[in-house]
């Protein structure tokens, strides 16, 4: 389901910033993703998704190295530690920086610019604050009923 709102959705929210479309909907399907289902299945969401907007041509390959470490981070840190704000670290440390800095080689290869990676680690950091920031809020609304906590809990 996470997989499909992720493909559908990106037709429609995303700003274009230079060479990288910025789509925080991804990082709150991250977020959401990390909390209820774990790393695995984290990471396996990001990939399917990057996937799937690379092929129907809405998305960029930056997508994968992006998303998919943003995912793993905030669910390891959520499974460490329990607190969904560790996960929205997590997305925003993963995506905006380690993926960022991952992406760097593919950019320098693809577009021959070396300054690229100042360009890329904004664009990634504020796509990922704004859509962790949507997931940890949603969340925080879901945690309050005791029956989404204990499934929550359930997946740990």
């Amino acid at each position: 389901m996470l997989v499909a709102i992720g493909t559908l959705t990106s037709n429609v929210f995303y700003i274009p910033l230079g060479f990288v479309k910025v789509f925080p909907i991804q990082h709150f399907i991250n977020v959401l993703s990390a909390v209820l289902l774990g790393p695995y299945y984290a990471v396996l969401q990001a990939f399917c998704v990057s996937l799937l907007r690379n092929l129907m041509g809405t998305g960029s390959v930056f997508a994968f190295p992006g998303s998919m470490i943003g995912a793993l981070l905030a669910a390891l840190l959520y499974r460490k530690t329990s607190k969904l704000i560790f996960a929205v670290c997590g997305e925003v440390l993963g995506t905006g920086i380690l993926g960022a800095m991952a992406c760097y080689p593919i950019s320098t290869l693809l577009l021959g610019q070396k300054a690229t990676l100042f360009g890329l680690i904004p664009a990634f950091i504020s796509s990922s604050f704004v859509g962790a920031a949507i997931g940890f809020i949603l969340l925080k609304v879901f945690m309050k009923r005791s029956s989404f906590q204990q499934d929550v809990s359930l997946n740990k």
